[in-house]
């Protein structure tokens, strides 16, 4: 079950600077959700439930599988008597019989005289194994083991006030600007404790006050958030960095090399068999096409596939007036997010969740295409324009 569950039906509320994990029982100031267990369990599909049990219902099968037969021998040899189980002779005797039970099964084969050579109650059992490994294999999962965000240090968090101080301290905005970005944080859902980024904050500094948008300060950012939520994703997931055989990163607007894919795997140590797909340039929905992108070549293969997805916003940082570029200044901040996926049927039963759809639309429109645009304003100013 996931780990936000509460007891009782009821799951706690919390605002910007709190988190599920920590708004336990002694958060008696917070507001509750309050969900019927009825309602609950009515929300469950159980088809999904039993198939992700199949797999250790299908070892119980092949073990009372293999009881029936080794019981079937030893009524042909012994009838009635009483059997000494645990006796050199009698194991021996019943292995040489079961053996030679194959023996006449392959002959049967070949003859083409069928499977009379066993009970009707092993040809049962045996049948409904071939039954059940076929519908699981046909179900292909895919489970998420586990997920992480990232979780900001205080020392990058800021309220408002201070976010548009600084912007004043870029020295490149006019009033109408900061008048703008004003409206929008208000109305952007952004709390009091909203994350950016040192390169950034650093503005708050009076021996500092520009923005440092290097290449070096933005690969601290990228390091800082993605190895946080990696790192904890592997261990709730418990698995270890040299079992993962997929890594894919998805990151828009910072595409530096090497690739923030092989800092990763540099970083964690990694296996060099491991297959490295990173994505830029697609927006906010490169989440969902990166996790659709895992469940593919899961679709090929055997493994589990860890899937980061982040947006690096130090070398972002606009210095414009044009509105259309100014929304992004107030809009994003300091995030991201680890998610570990397997396709083992074993790894059902400690699963969070299972992966049932995903669904990618393409759009050809120029509205489409146009609506999160990466250029230049009329002054030159390098930045993303949101329409």
């Amino acid at each position: 079950m996931p780990p936000q569950a509460r007891e009782n039906g009821r799951m706690p509320r919390v605002g910007s600077e709190m988190s599920l994990a920590s708004a336990g029982s002694e958060a008696t100031n917070t507001r509750e959700y309050r969900v019927r267990k009825s309602s609950l369990i009515g929300m469950i599909n159980w088809t999904h439930v039993l198939l992700s049990h199949a797999p250790h219902l299908l070892i119980l099968g092949m073990i009372i599988l293999i009881g029936q037969v080794v019981q079937q021998v030893v009524t042909e040899l012994f009838g009635e008597s009483e059997v000494q189980w645990f006796s050199y002779e009698t194991a021996s005797v019943v292995a040489l019989a079961i053996k030679e039970l194959f023996v006449r099964l392959y002959l049967a084969i070949y003859d083409s005289e069928g499977f009379y050579v066993f009970s009707p109650e092993v040809k049962t059992t045996a049948l409904l194994l071939i039954l059940g490994a076929w519908i699981v294999r046909r179900d292909n999962p895919v489970y998420l083991m586990g997920f992480a965000t990232f979780k900001a240090p205080d020392s990058w968090k800021c309220d408002h006030d201070q976010i548009l101080e600084m912007m004043r301290r870029q020295e490149c905005f006019n009033d109408e600007s900061i008048g703008f970005m004003k409206r929008i944080l208000e109305r952007s859902g952004t709390g009091p404790a909203t994350a950016w980024p040192p390169g950034i904050k650093q503005s708050l500094d009076s021996h500092a006050p520009k923005a440092d948008r290097s290449m070096d300060a933005s690969r601290k950012e990228a390091e800082t958030v993605i190895f946080d939520c990696v790192a904890n994703a592997l261990e709730k997931a418990n698995v270890k960095p040299k079992d993962i055989d997929i890594l894919v990163i998805n990151c828009s607007l910072f595409a530096p090399t090497p690739s923030l894919c092989a800092m990763v795997v540099a970083h964690f140590g990694m296996r060099p068999d491991v297959a490295t797909y990173n994505l830029s340039g697609m927006g906010c929905s490169a989440s969902l096409i990166s996790v659709d992108l895992a469940k593919r070549l899961l679709d090929k293969r055997l493994g589990k596939a860890l899937v980061v997805s982040t947006e690096i916003i130090t070398p972002n940082l606009y210095h414009g007036n044009d509105r259309g570029f100014l929304i992004q200044n107030t809009l994003f901040r300091c995030g991201g997010a680890a998610i570990v996926l397997s396709n083992n049927w074993l790894d059902g039963r400690r699963a969070w969740y299972k992966l049932l759809h995903t669904v990618r639309v393409q759009s050809s429109g120029e509205a489409g295409y146009e609506c999160v645009f990466e250029g230049e304003d009329k002054t030159g100013e390098r930045g993303v324009r949101l329409s």
